[in-house]
């Protein structure tokens, strides 16, 4: 089955339209004895047109996660709507999954697995003939500065940053309209995050992709993004261009997350706002 993709471009609907969008968990209290809910994203609303990138810049704990995995389907949202392409990620789920993919800080694989076998497991759910995946594969990874030999090593022998970059070569073979990055560079060294960053610029251009990535780092933020959000606990404080935030709030983007948040960005880290 080939994926929706050009009945959902030709409607003219935005990427993805978020619209008032709570998620909420259920944690103990300090003595264990009760649970009560957490919100950990409250109302949030967003709408990215096709081709763009969304930063989602904020600390640990503020919701950045819970939001991507949301618009991954793989959470349910408990109230609002989450349309891709127009497709509700509730009602159309199967098309939705078919137009995006996502990676994470944290990539699942098979360890024990080679790099190779992998990417044939991951691309045979999508139909894709894995002569055609492990060619495009080998491009990808080059382009990232991987040798493709190293698809032949198991992935339990491969640094954090190179399985990175293998997760990235993942989500791009099934060719998705939307690429949800949660926070894609978080532990690479600053060369391999270079790379990956101007990689992502690239998908843009030749895949013609719409982009939404969290991070909390403030520069990858300002040189990838056309719009920023700013999120603590669970809501957009504030939602622009780098240079409109700016404008507004200071001088550095530092400066608009002290102004709105209260704090540096490094002293917010490890706190839990969810």
């Amino acid at each position: 089955m080939n994926p929706p993709q050009v009945a959902a471009i030709t409607t003219g609907e935005p990427a993805l339209a978020v619209e008032g969008v709570w998620k909420s968990f259920r944690e103990r209290d300090e003595g264990h004895r009760q649970w009560h809910p957490v919100a950990a994203v409250q109302d949030i609303s967003l709408v990215v047109p096709r081709r763009e990138i969304v930063g989602i810049l904020g600390p640990n704990g503020s919701g950045k996660s819970t939001l991507i995995r949301l618009m991954a389907t793989l959470l349910t949202p408990d109230a609002g709507h989450i349309r891709v392409f127009g497709y509700d990620i509730q009602q159309h789920r199967t098309a939705v999954r078919r137009l995006i993919n996502r990676v994470s800080v944290e990539a699942s694989f098979f360890k024990k697995l080679t790099a190779e076998e992998n990417l044939a497991y991951a691309t045979g759910l999508y139909g894709i003939p894995n002569r055609v995946a492990q060619q495009h594969a080998r491009e990808i990874l080059e382009r990232l500065g991987l040798l493709s030999k190293k698809l032949k090593v198991p992935l339990e022998q491969l640094s954090r940053g190179q399985q990175q970059k293998i997760a990235i070569a993942r989500a791009l073979l099934t060719s998705p309209t939307l690429m949800l990055l949660d926070e894609p560079t978080t532990g690479l060294d600053p060369k391999s995050r270079r790379e990956v960053q101007q990689f992502v610029l690239e998908v843009r251009e030749t895949h013609d992709a719409t982009i939404v990535i969290s991070t909390h780092d403030m520069d990858e933020a300002e040189r990838l993004c056309d719009r920023v959000a700013i999120m603590s606990r669970g809501r957009f404080e504030a939602l622009g261009s780098a240079a409109e935030l700016k404008a507004s709030y200071g001088h550095t983007l530092e400066d608009v997350f002290f102004a709105l948040i209260g704090e540096p960005l490094d002293e917010t880290e490890g706190k839990n706002f969810c």
